[in-house]
């Protein structure tokens, strides 16, 4: 079952229309409905509460103006081999890596660092 705090994407007659965060889930003094309320991402920001049985809030279609709805969960996709390279002494897997093990990871990560600040004053110099 989407949880609150969940993202959840709108569908309108099966097309894509808004995403929504699930801010509360209430029982409804109807048995087996939950009031849902749901922060619609788009501008301007907007709170709705519908009142939906939990097969709805799991994705199963639903009408609403003789539309046809579905919420569907959404999850952010794993980036490809995101975790794949980590040393299993990493801060992630609960233990310290020492500062060698360090250098070795940025340099198998190939990482830059863009300094925001560096490039704003090089702006400005530019322009004087």
């Amino acid at each position: 079952m989407a949880e609150i705090k969940d993202i959840v994407l709108i569908y309108l007659e099966d097309a894509p229309v808004s995403f929504a965060r699930i801010e509360d889930i209430m029982p409804d003094r109807k048995k087996d409905w939950y009031q849902i309320r749901l922060l619609m991402l788009q501008i301007p920001l907007q709170v709705v509460t519908w009142i939906l049985k939990a097969e709805y809030i799991n994705g199963d279609d639903f009408f609403m103006n003789g539309k046809s709805i579905r919420l569907e969960k959404v999850e952010a996709p794993a980036l490809p081999g995101e975790h794949d390279d980590l040393p299993e002494t990493s801060p992630e897997n609960g233990k310290e890596i020492d500062a060698g093990e360090s250098a070795d990871s940025a340099e198998k990560n190939q990482g830059n660092i863009i300094s925001f600040f560096k490039r704003k004053n090089r702006g400005n110099s530019q322009k004087t």
